[in-house]
């Protein structure tokens, strides 16, 4: 295949201005006529947004830990088709993985899987020869990682980004293609689990054209795009496909999922949904905050992640579309819900002021937000058989979130048992099973478990079939 130019923007950490550079590189990038395939490391959902918005085409992620790292190179390949430069987000700092003695999923391990150059967003707005020794540190720390160039990022003056830029030249010999001072203005707003997803109300398209102008300014993107044109062609071991669409909708007709998708759910994963049409689905995008009633024919419901803790007054509002939610429930719908989902399925929704909005009451209890956010990578065995899993198979997925399901009835059936890790030395219960529904707290990237679409599609056929007018 041809050899596809690329780059991946890493860090020392997080917080060094990753997300605002790359999508502001995308934007100015976008400006010269150049198409623009984003992507962002590890399991993140919402600066995967912001790059989206400035590509003008969705941006996936690449998260060697959640997929087999086999199949990350395929991923890139087949997701930039038709780009004529994939850009990469990296994610924490440059060898940040699953652990500290193990840097899976981290962004040097998907520069390694996919032969990826490497430019460093150095925040440098309290050093100045310091920042030599640093790019050192992180061009020579695994020789198998190319550290090809360095962007400075709020400095103090020219002469600050001067000073700097002579240390990494002369002491590192790596290139710095560019430097943006501080600027109020461009910093984006963050709350409770990072980022605010662009899905929700704001300026998004001033920032973004801020930002752009910024990197125009202070970016030498004839030099980046010489950077990206040193890359290698994919090592591609698999083909990096996802499925077949076309012969699975030669033997069935097509099933509806309903989708929630509006700015209180809008935790996807692209893949996820790209599965399921290969499967034989037509996905049917609906918004729990305005809809009054699910798509005609829906066959099965998948309610992904999002805040709904931060619309929970709309949604409890929604009268209508609960009650027709709670009709097809009880009729048996397959209904399978994650993180912010599951929410919405129990009987409120306290949010953080302590005031309880009731939601669809499906499972009993109530979705309860705290101040302590439980996050990380989990490894996940299906305790039974259901609509969806085996008795057995083991998944990995991960959890980002604050709120806690109190007053959950210790009767209900558990969806998985959580294993025990580096962390979590003793196994827990996960999730639940009850009548048609799953759910759990849990997100899982079904490129690790692609068998689960055609389960989801037959069950929503299942059901339509059963319930045919």
């Amino acid at each position: 295949m041809p050899t596809l130019s690329r780059l991946l923007l890493a860090a020392p950490m997080s917080g060094s201005g990753k997300t605002t550079l790359t999508a502001g590189l995308i934007a100015a990038l976008a400006a010269r006529g150049l198409a623009v395939a984003p992507f962002k490391c590890g399991p993140d959902y919402i600066d995967p947004s912001y790059h989206a918005l400035a590509a003008g085409r969705p941006c996936h992620n690449l998260d060697a830990w959640l997929v087999p790292p086999e199949q990350i190179a395929g991923v890139l390949a087949r997701r930039s088709a038709g780009a004529d430069l994939a850009l990469i987000e990296g994610v924490m700092g440059l060898f940040d993985g699953y652990a500290g003695d193990d840097d899976t999923g981290s962004s040097a391990h998907i520069a390694r899987l996919t032969r990826t150059p490497v430019v460093i967003v150095l925040d440098v707005r309290a050093m100045a020869r310091t920042a030599a020794a640093l790019i050192a540190g992180l061009r020579d720390f695994d020789p198998r990682v190319q550290v090809a160039g360095v962007i400075l990022n709020r400095v103090g003056s020219p002469r600050h980004a001067q000073m700097v830029r002579g240390a990494i030249e002369d002491a590192v010999g790596l290139p710095v293609v560019g430097a943006l001072q501080r600027d109020e203005t461009i910093m984006l707003p963050e709350r409770h689990l990072g980022l605010v997803p662009t899905a929700e109300p704001g300026r998004w398209e001033a920032w973004l054209a801020t930002v752009q102008a910024r990197v125009e300014a202070g970016v030498d993107l004839d030099r980046l795009l010489e950077i990206a044109r040193t890359a290698p062609t994919l090592p591609l071991s698999v083909s990096g496909s996802v499925g077949d669409a076309s012969a699975a909708r030669s033997h069935h007709q097509e099933s509806r999922i309903a989708v929630a998708r509006d700015e209180a759910f809008s935790f996807l994963y692209e893949e996820n949904l790209d599965l399921l049409r290969d499967a034989g689905a037509e996905i049917a995008f609906f918004s729990p905050l305005r809809d009054a009633a699910l798509p005609a024919g829906t066959g099965a419901l998948y309610l992904g992640g999002g805040f709904p803790e931060l619309y929970a007054a709309q949604l409890s509002a929604n009268a209508s579309l609960l009650a027709a939610i709670r009709k097809v429930a009880a009729r048996g719908l397959p209904i399978y819900a994650e993180c912010g989902g599951l929410m919405y399925l129990t009987e409120a929704v306290v949010d953080a002021e302590g005031t309880a909005h009731p939601m669809l009451g499906l499972l009993p209890g109530r979705s309860v937000m705290t101040p302590r956010l439980t996050l990380g990578y989990r490894t996940i065995r299906a305790r039974a058989d259901n609509w969806l899993w085996r008795a057995g198979e083991t998944v990995r997925g991960h959890e980002f979130h604050y709120s806690t399901w109190e007053q959950r009835p210790a009767e209900l059936d558990s969806l998985y048992t959580c294993l025990p890790d580096a962390f979590r030395p003793d196994e827990r219960t996960e999730g639940v099973c009850h009548g048609s529904i799953l759910a759990s707290y849990i997100h899982v990237h079904w490129l690790a478990c692609p068998h689960v679409a055609a389960r989801f599609v037959t069950s929503a056929r299942a059901y339509c079939e059963n319930h045919a007018s």
